[in-house]
């Protein structure tokens, strides 16, 4: 008895001390979860710093006036709108951890995002497997919303790399009377998408082509790439990869003297192409889902209210990061109003069911289905280039 009297008196001490833990623990929950039933979290993961970092601006412009526009008239589910975003750093390892993050720890009730086709490609797996509703305003790779998946939550309001691919094909031929193009494409993913969409499209219309040339987001110089599709013949070239790698290629191209006509996905547009580029970079045109083309439509003007550093046409580079990314926004509300619930596979179901929804785009009626969730088609692209450091429609 001696040796154990002291016992008692330590547990007691210790259930106090664990009962008091507990009670300041819990003290703090109340609030936070308050918080947490006050709103609807909306994710973002998307390249916030770096090279792509215009682009993630753009797409955090465009979520934000979507917001805005929606908690204004009322929100959903009787509640506001709010976005938690995270900073992919076009890296597939960090995109992923972002999308565990804000689905586990943020409880968002979807994620946008994917800015770079890697990037979506890591995440796309986990959103199925988690069954948590993943739509997509920029990166196009085709297998991000084809992936295959029995029970698929990727949507995409975006270009999507088969149709793009059919679009530069066609242009080249309509515009230079192309025979013989030559594809110069990023090496990665992205390309390897681009690579597939391009000899479908060249294959259907029974054409040559002239060679594909693979480069790295940081070759300074790639002379010896568009060198050996010269000498193959090429007529014309295809161009894959974002704004720098793309400026490295145009001056490649200036170095060479090799004036010959450039049709490109939208990779260019996604920072100031022309100041990394040269004047030369004014020659790519590349292909855009939508372009701000008057200062005085409501859609600018409510931009420079939120936004006061937007000055001019030229400061919204890129409106098709704006335009998709609002509209995204727009339909995920949407579904979730529909489904009257948060819960990842009620939204997925509403999502095939919403119409009517105006969007900067266009206005959507049902814009998915199980077998294509892919809210755009080769009919809302346009054809554009830089002009004075502004992206301008080709007329």
């Amino acid at each position: 008895m001696p040796i154990s009297s002291p016992i008692p008196k330590l547990t007691r001490r210790a259930a106090l001390l664990g009962a008091a833990a507990v009670m300041m623990f819990a003290a703090t929950l109340p609030a936070h979860n308050a918080r947490a039933d006050e709103t609807v979290k909306l994710g973002l993961v998307a390249a916030l710093s770096g090279q792509s970092a215009k682009s993630g601006e753009a797409i955090t412009r465009g979520i934000t006036l979507a917001i805005d526009k929606i908690n204004a008239e009322g929100g959903v589910l009787g509640k506001q709108l709010e976005l938690v975003s995270r900073d992919d750093e076009s890296n597939p390892g960090k995109g992923l951890v972002a999308a565990r993050e804000l689905a586990q720890r943020e409880g968002v009730a979807a994620i946008i995002g994917g800015l770079d086709t890697p990037v979506s490609f890591a995440i796309v797996p986990y959103a199925n497997q988690q069954k948590i509703p993943f739509i997509g305003p920029w990166a196009a790779g085709t297998g991000i919303t084809k992936n295959g998946a029995e029970e698929n939550y990727v949507f995409r309001v975006s270009a999507v790399d088969e149709y793009v691919d059919e679009a530069i094909t066609e242009y080249l031929i309509a515009n230079y009377g192309a025979k013989k193009p030559g594809m110069i494409l990023i090496n990665n993913p992205w390309g390897e998408s681009n690579e597939k969409g391009l000899l479908k499209a060249l294959e259907k219309r029974g054409m040559a082509h002239a060679g594909i040339e693979k480069f790295e987001s940081n070759d300074v110089d790639v002379v010896p790439q568009l060198t050996r599709l010269k000498e193959n013949g090429a007529d014309s070239l295809f161009v894959v990869a974002n704004v720098a790698p793309t400026a490295q290629v145009i001056k490649s191209l200036d170095r060479m003297g090799w004036d010959v006509p450039i049709s490109s996905h939208w990779g260019p547009a996604g920072g100031r192409f022309t100041e990394l580029a040269g004047k030369s970079g004014e020659k790519v045109h590349f292909i855009q889902t939508y372009l701000f083309t008057d200062a005085t439509s409501p859609m600018f003007v409510e931009l420079q209210k939120k936004f006061p550093e937007i000055k001019t046409l030229a400061d919204v580079t890129p409106a098709t990061g704006i335009a998709n990314a609002y509209d995204a926004t727009l339909l995920i509300a949407a579904a979730i109003e529909k489904a009257g619930s948060t819960e990842g596979p009620a939204i997925r179901e509403a999502m095939y069911e919403i119409s009517g929804i105006e969007g900067m785009i266009k206005t959507y009626d049902k814009p998915f289905t199980p077998d294509d969730q892919d809210a755009l088609g080769p009919e809302d692209y346009t054809f554009a280039h830089f002009v004075e450091g502004q992206i301008i429609p080709i007329k």
